[in-house]
């Protein structure tokens, strides 16, 4: 049964604020919103207040107050003033004069019709799109009547704008002021197809664009497939688009599943606050020091996006929107370190730690967050808003723990300041993080609030329920984009050990969690001796690759000796270049399971025998097993051109490649019941966005965990299990902190 709240957010889905209406000063702009909200509530429509698109105005920049895109009118721009009469001194044509108002004067019709271009323009780009949308601007006046207007002799002014009159609020009125609007662009019907371009084109999907390598639709080869994909454009996420556009003002936590999009979403956030906020200081972080390129790219991109170009990430931008790894080293800059630096404290490197013997780079990070808070207690805040990927990576073990508490994170939160719009007492700050519970390496916590920040009551609804303006506290992402769902699937039950002979390893084990990660519990509630069915839907995994490639994209390959599966691969992936026109850099990804450096190296030494160029991180160029000079390492490098990178998972992480080859299944069959060993196969499987392929060699003890991979397989998107003991590990959310999700 469909709940009044689930009904009210099921229809605030279609409207999205990308900041609350709360300021004392936003009444008249809310009062609009609402009533174009109610006006709007039965057509099929996409409304937002502030898009973000940034059109230069002066010397600032300004985004349209209202958007709406529906299917009757096609797009419609609202430019919203709130003065009074009184305020408004002469309106000569576009140029409007004010008095006792923050400005001199303005010309809001204009600025409307410029957004309504630049949003045109994003519409051209696509073919079904170009030349074919309507589109109209309009003013509203909320704190003015149309007397009033008449009184002052406004309306005998030549070319005034259309304009909605604080006394046409209502919803009949309002949609026929937008009908009688004339059209700045007159249009084509909008039938189904155009519509979801639209969407997609305003939640900003040509931004995940892959370039096109060159020129191939011939669908029996893998380039051929994935051009095809290129140019398609998804449908419209509405979790994504909310969570993507909207700045909260407080806490967030973002749990998603393997390629979701959580990385793509943090940096358009980051790139949405600097350019509302270009005087906040905003970090965003992450883990992995492969990452770098990816992040910068990404938010250098987005803030392209909404700014046609004229913004990018460059040294000014990075004044006040630092980019950085969790640690940092000499070179680099990193958050641990900028915040010691800051503080004028040395910063510790892990050549300083290495007497302490910490296992794990978590708790490693942990150790020396710990004793810049013991050392440095009630430090002054740095910035307006942290933004943390790869938040599981970032636990430490108890032993490490400050206070009770989560160093790293806790760290992060001190050096915030308050929101000053929070109500008094609050615990609230601009702290976001995301995190993927079956991708940590090192360290099985799950980055729960209690977790994070200990027992302190004021934390305790800390990500429970909703902020003002509506925007959850605490989301989750059950959708996967990148990864193909035969792939996803395997690499689940694989991690988890779902089918297992002696039971599942790790994992959910109530109904609700499973539906959170894109999952159904077709039989079954997880009683001991009870059969568990569990389905993924296809929509849940909106990859096409399946559908458009005729052969399975996930194989599993075992061969009677090493010699036998390096031939094996390096023929494999001789074809993928030669035949199936895949460049060997970014495009095929070779994961090494277990950390094996002899067997990193001779995959290395069979691919330059068969005239394949390789690349090891973090080594200065291809075809080199060791850099011995670490000056000449480059540790944040994961790719060069022209050759197949060959890597450790923990260097994988977070990128991805469309041929993906996971080496080394021995390595995990031989202790099957290691989980971390299970998470490095996950994380590994998970690098695809179109095929992979699992390699091991038949030894003595790894027939159990071979039986239980072909049987994951051959299970494709439906798993059925006889549930028989609890596992080492579950991932359910502590009951406190149940996020609400509509699916």
């Amino acid at each position: 049964m469909v709940t009044a709240l689930e009904t009210n957010l099921l229809t605030k889905k279609r409207f999205i604020e990308t900041e609350p209406l709360s300021k004392a000063g936003e009444k008249g702009e809310l009062k609009v919103w609402e009533a174009v909200k109610r006006a709007y509530s039965d057509k099929e429509c996409l409304g937002y207040w502030r898009y973000p698109l940034f059109s230069k105005v002066g010397e600032t920049r300004k985004e349209p107050d209202i958007l709406i895109a529906d299917q009757e009118y096609g797009i419609v721009v609202m430019e919203v003033k709130s003065f009074t009469i009184h305020n408004l001194l002469e309106v000569n044509g576009h140029r409007w004069e004010y008095k006792d108002f923050y400005e001199d004067y303005g010309m809001p019709y204009q600025q409307a019709e410029d957004h309504v271009f630049s949003i045109l323009a994003k519409f051209d780009k696509e073919g079904i799109l170009r030349r074919k949308i309507s589109a109209k601007a309009l003013i509203a006046l909320p704190n003015i009547t149309e007397k009033e207007w008449i009184n002052h002799g406004f309306d005998r002014m030549p070319s005034i704008p259309p304009i909605i009159f604080g006394d046409q609020l209502g919803k009949v009125t309002i949609l026929e002021k937008i009908k009688q609007a004339p059209d700045l662009m007159k249009g084509h019907t909008v039938d189904e197809e155009k519509w979801r371009a639209i969407k997609s084109v305003l939640a900003g999907n040509p931004v995940q664009r892959k370039e096109i390598a060159h020129a191939s639709k011939n669908q029996e080869t893998r380039l051929g497939i994935i051009n095809l994909l290129a140019e398609k454009l998804y449908e419209l996420d509405m979790k994504q688009e909310e969570l993507g556009k909207v700045i909260p003002p407080g806490p967030q936590r973002i749990r998603g599943i393997a390629g979701s999009g959580k990385t793509v979403i943090l940096c358009q956030k980051a790139a949405q606050m600097y350019l509302k906020h270009p005087d906040w200081k905003i970090a965003l972080v992450f883990f992995s020091r492969s990452l770098y390129d990816t992040m910068v790219t990404q938010v250098d991109k987005w803030l392209k996006y909404y700014t046609d170009g004229d913004v990018g990430y460059d040294d000014e931008v990075a004044k006040n929107l630092k980019i950085m790894h969790a640690w940092g080293a000499k070179d680099r800059p990193g958050f641990y370190r900028y915040i010691c630096e800051v503080n004028g404290k040395k910063p510790l490197a892990v050549n300083d730690i290495k007497a302490e013997n910490i296992r794990g780079l978590g708790n490693q990070m942990g150790y020396i967050c710990k004793n810049l808070l013991e050392e440095k207690p009630n430090m002054a805040p740095l910035f307006d808003a942290v933004l943390i990927d790869e938040g599981q990576d970032l636990m430490a073990d108890d032993y490490y723990k400050f206070e009770g508490k989560q160093p790293f994170y806790w760290l992060a939160y001190e050096v915030l300041n308050h929101i000053t719009e929070a109500a008094e007492n609050s615990a609230d700050k601009r702290l976001i993080w995301a995190y993927d519970e079956s991708q940590s390496l090192d360290n099985l916590t799950i980055p729960t609030a209690k977790e994070l920040f200990g027992n302190d009551q004021k934390f305790k609804t800390f990500v429970s329920g909703f902020h003002v303006g509506g925007s959850r506290r605490s989301e989750i992402m059950y959708r996967c984009y990148r990864t193909p769902g035969p792939i996803l699937t395997a690499a689940h039950a694989i991690g988890m050990g779902l089918l297992r002979e002696e039971g599942m390893l790790r994992g959910i084990t109530t109904k609700d969690d499973w539906q959170n990660i894109g999952y159904k519990v077709l039989n079954g509630n997880f009683r001991i001796g009870e059969e568990i069915e569990l389905h993924r839907p296809e929509s849940n995994s909106p990859n096409l690759v399946p559908h458009l490639w005729k052969a399975p994209v996930l194989n599993f390959s075992t061969y009677d000796s090493i010699e036998e599966k390096l031939e094996a691969l390096a023929n494999k992936i001789k074809e993928n270049i030669k035949k199936d026109h895949l460049k060997p850099s970014k495009d095929i990804l070779i994961v090494v399971l277990g950390n094996d450096y002899a067997l990193r190296e001779a995959i290395a030494k069979k691919l330059l025998e068969k005239g394949i160029n390789f690349y090891i991180s973090p080594n200065s160029k291809m075809n080199v097993l060791k850099t011995p000079n670490f000056r000449e390492q480059n540790k944040d490098k994961i790719w060069e051109e022209d050759a197949v990178t060959i890597s450790f998972v923990n260097k994988a992480k977070g990128n991805e490649a469309h041929m993906v080859y996971v080496v080394g299944a021995e390595k995990v069959a031989m202790h099957e019941n290691d989980i971390k060993l299970r998470n490095q196969l996950f994380v590994g499987l998970t690098r695809s966005r179109g095929w992979a392929e699992l390699m091991g060699v038949r030894e003595a003890g790894t027939e159990k965990m071979y039986r239980e991979i072909d049987h994951v397989i051959a299970s494709g998107n439906t798993f059925k299990f006889v549930y028989q003991k609890a596992p080492i590990q579950t991932t359910n959310e502590d009951a406190e902190e149940k996020e609400i999700v509509l699916v």
